[in-house]
């Protein structure tokens, strides 16, 4: 989306600039929030993923609005289930609270899993359970979900009297 340290490319996800099925792995972590046709950009992850490659994308569900440039959507688990239809395997689930989760998580392959899944899916199930122990709503994870976007919309305003 834009240069920075350790950014090699930037690549646009609605036409990546890369051969047919030239990626052995692709790695999508909290961006497609920021993709205006998340449906167009896993098709084309899936065009440049190799037979027997993996993708693994997150995004947030309960998380503020935050720009970087853009911020159009927040994915539920059925709607990484349905951007993820092009691959042959699929695995959804999230993390926080079953009615709002933070996380969404979708990995998926174009072919059959390995065998080594099944031992991923239980260590995924740890990892939720610990996540979940730590994400507990109390007045003070409110106030640091709430206090930044009031400061910068804040922020924002005093800016634009002094222009």
């Amino acid at each position: 989306m834009r240069r920075g340290p350790g950014v090699d490319r930037i690549l646009n996800l609605h036409h990546i600039e890369l051969p047919s099925e030239s990626a052995g792995t692709v790695l999508i972590l909290d961006t497609l929030e920021h993709v205006e046709s998340p449906t167009k950009a896993m098709e084309e992850v899936h065009r440049i993923l190799k037979p027997g490659g993996f993708t693994v994308i997150s995004s947030v569900m309960n998380f503020p609005i935050h720009d970087c440039p853009s911020d159009y959507w927040r994915f539920t688990p059925e709607a990484f289930k349905s951007i993820l239809k092009p691959f042959s395997f699929s695995f959804v689930d999230f993390a926080g609270d079953e009615h709002f989760p933070h996380t969404v998580v979708g990995i998926c392959f174009k072919s059959s899993p390995p065998k080594e899944f099944e031992k991923f899916k239980k260590k995924f199930e740890l990892w939720k359970k610990q996540y979940s122990q730590y994400s507990q709503k109390s007045w003070k994870y409110l106030i640091k979900m709430c206090i930044p976007p009031l400061l910068l919309e804040l922020y924002r305003k005093v800016r634009k009297f002094k222009l």
